[in-house]
């Protein structure tokens, strides 16, 4: 498939335009135009650049890509590494940062609802269409310890928690990665617990003055489902080669 068909059909299935971010989404940059092989990963590092071009890939496709706000501009140092990399295997980079996040079928927090048994209600943000943050209910309510295994054994890694309700959980705001700073929104609207990727200083305060069960699980661990289920889909609907190469993260 040519290249600009690979990134006809990700735009038509991501909507990048419907959503503000914090980087360009697509293409980043520009490889080879016939693409056959396709790396997916969570994030554009050496480590899976090197991985991608072990296994001759055409293309990589990333939920955390380049070209960030407030980036520095210079190519140089670890930046220019990695961009000198895919441009002397000339491998094309994309890259969906929010609007994978916010697919309602194969979105990060899509995906980690379906892992975990959560239902879906609606977003977490007045107003917000779509919104990053959702909120919605455990299918089966449990203690919040009961909850914290779950997670754990689900993504294979320990979880970070903070449990201050003697009840089990019934309602459930999430958001994967670093969306610690919902935990308040969360609270304001009355939800049992609230679960994200990373924590800051302030968010186990937030979770002991609101009575609000708190749950990190890693902002890396609770990604990887987003860009997996997409490659899938590319494989299954498009009928590309597509291999989820997972480089470990214990953030």
């Amino acid at each position: 498939m040519q290249r600009k068909d690979l990134l006809q059909i990700l735009d038509s299935l991501l909507k990048p335009h419907l959503v503000r971010d914090f980087c360009p989404n697509g293409l980043q940059i520009e490889g080879k135009n016939e693409i056959k092989k396709i790396v997916t990963g969570v994030t554009a590092s050496q480590a899976l650049i090197d991985a991608a071009i072990a296994a001759n890939a055409d293309a990589i496709i990333v939920h955390h890509g380049y070209f960030w706000k407030n980036e520095a501009y210079p190519i140089v140092g670890m930046k220019k590494r990695r961009i000198a990399a895919l441009l002397a295997h000339d491998i094309n980079l994309f890259a969906y940062h929010l609007p994978l996040d916010v697919h309602p079928e194969l979105g990060n927090n899509a995906q980690l609802a379906k892992l975990l048994d959560l239902e879906f209600e609606q977003g977490l943000e007045p107003g917000s269409a779509p919104s990053v943050a959702v909120r919605g209910r455990l299918r089966t309510p449990m203690l919040g310890q009961d909850f914290a295994d779950k997670i754990s054994t689900a993504l294979n890694r320990p979880v970070l928690s903070n449990l201050v309700r003697q009840t089990p959980i019934e309602t459930i705001a999430w958001c994967t990665g670093g969306g610690q700073g919902y935990i308040d929104l969360a609270a304001e609207q009355e939800v049992d617990a609230y679960l994200t990727g990373e924590a800051s200083e302030q968010t186990i305060h937030s979770s002991q003055e609101q009575n609000i069960d708190f749950f990190a699980a890693g902002h890396h661990a609770t990604e990887r489902y987003g860009i997996k289920a997409l490659g899938e889909y590319l494989a299954e609907n498009h009928l590309f080669d597509v291999e989820f190469i997972d480089i470990d993260n214990p953030v």
